[in-house]
């Protein structure tokens, strides 16, 4: 099972890194380098979430439909191989817009449409089969060896980006980008070699299993708005996720509009980040267990709040030093936050609707990454247009989201697992009637 899980964890990483080029070099060249609205750019990057609902047409779909007994590995190898396409067309995307504005529209809609399409594609499937070849109690080992040589990935690519355009060129931008797919594409394959043993079959799922990954969105809905903890703990997860994850357009060219950073320094943003959050994710694997799980989320919230605090600052007063300490701190803070969290969510579930809970919170990331981001590009603009500053406008998203940390760490105070389950055990007057029926 090791070298399966090893195995899992390259198309992941592969996966993971064609987003690099995208919101890490792709956001700072058409935003500053090429002034395309921050507006426009988060309408496009946010396609993989709009496309988000289909993950569960795709997982009920393959496994009813397995192609020559393979249930999974078909549709990893089409998603991987549709974000690799969207990745190498990229470049395009900003060339185009700065010859052909509506062509550009046109080539961003497709290539960021791919990307979407091969992530929600592939996410579903890969996941899928870690949870099936892992069994439930390997699951946290594979989980944990995924997102740590995702971390690693993502380190890499940022240092890679960073040496490979040290400017903005199209040309360089164009082998840059196709050089990322072409890896990613590598790994990928090697992770799918004899991965998957045909008509794999989950004997390890009971069938409420089964049934659980198939909720539909009105149930999850209805599992929410049930229960008063989990009402805030979805409101909660959406004004965590939202702020921390809407940044990830807007950090790179706000470095270069307030430092006059170069193209190769805000490429190694990423990398600088990834490698603080990759030290959380060990810190907080350490501390779980000996500190209560929401005091340690709520280190990490604080902790990212401070990082935007900071990274205004830095802006404020030109310092450069402070926009450094800001990235640290977010960093950190993201890794810490997440594995608290992710703790925390698996708490706030009953055994008997583990599927329902899980698709719930699934829900509210997707939809935090939607709202975050595209609240980034309309709020940065409509800041830039009343004050006249370009670097006021990304002042207002990072307080704005500062903020946005601050509700979030008022709302956790309010979570009580207990009272949760207590409520989540409890049947509801429908589901008393159709017991009483039965």
């Amino acid at each position: 099972m090791r070298i399966k899980r090893l195995q899992l964890a390259l198309i992941h990483t592969a996966v993971a890194m064609t987003l690099v080029p995208i919101n890490s070099t792709l956001n700072r060249v058409m935003i500053f380098d090429l002034g395309i609205s921050k507006t426009l750019f988060t309408m496009l990057a946010i396609f993989p979430y709009l496309l988000a609902p289909i993950q569960v047409a795709i997982g009920s779909f393959s496994d009813r439909y397995p192609i020559r007994g393979y249930r999974r590995s078909p549709y990893i190898l089409a998603g991987l191989l549709l974000c690799v396409l969207g990745v190498a067309v990229a470049p395009q995307v900003a060339v185009l817009f700065s010859e052909n504005f509506t062509l550009g529209i046109v080539m961003g809609i497709l290539a960021f449409g791919a990307w979407g399409m091969g992530y929600n594609l592939s996410a579903v499937s890969y996941l899928s089969l870690a949870s099936e070849l892992s069994g439930e109690q390997g699951r946290g080992k594979t989980v944990a060896t995924m997102f740590t040589a995702m971390v690693f990935g993502l380190i890499a690519t940022g240092i890679s980006l960073s040496r490979m355009v040290t400017t903005y060129d199209p040309d360089l931008l164009q082998r840059a980008f196709v050089i990322v797919a072409a890896s990613a594409l590598t790994l990928g394959l090697l992770g799918l070699f004899k991965l998957e043993p045909r008509s794999i079959s989950s004997p390890h799922l009971s069938g409420e299993t089964r049934r659980a990954e198939n909720y539909t969105v009105r149930e999850m809905t209805s599992a929410i708005t049930a229960n008063p903890v989990a009402k805030i703990f979805f409101v909660y997860l959406l004004l965590l996720l939202a702020a921390l994850l809407g940044q990830d357009v807007l950090l790179e060219p706000f470095g270069a509009q307030a430092f006059g950073m170069t193209l190769e320094q805000t490429s190694r943003i990423i990398s600088i980040s990834s490698a603080f959050t990759l030290i959380a994710f060990i810190a907080a694997g350490v501390l779980e267990g000996r500190i209560k799980k929401k005091y340690l989320a709520q280190s990490g919230n604080l902790g990212a709040l401070l990082g935007f605090l900071t990274i205004v600052l830095s802006g404020v007063t030109g310092s450069l030093n402070a926009f450094y300490a800001g990235i640290t701190l977010l960093g950190f803070g993201t890794g810490i936050s997440t594995v608290a969290n992710l703790s925390l969510m698996f708490d706030l579930t009953v055994p008997e609707k583990v599927g329902l809970y899980i698709g719930a919170w699934g829900f509210s990331n997707g939809l935090s990454r939607l709202v975050g981001l595209l609240m980034a590009g309309v709020v940065a603009d409509l800041a830039t247009q009343l004050t006249g500053s370009p670097l006021s406008g990304y002042l207002v998203v990072f307080s704005l989201e500062a903020l946005m940390l601050f509700a979030a760490a008022v709302m956790l105070h309010r979570i009580d697992v207990g009272s949760f389950r207590r409520s989540a055990e409890e049947p509801s007057f429908a589901e008393r009637v159709a017991l009483a029926a039965e």
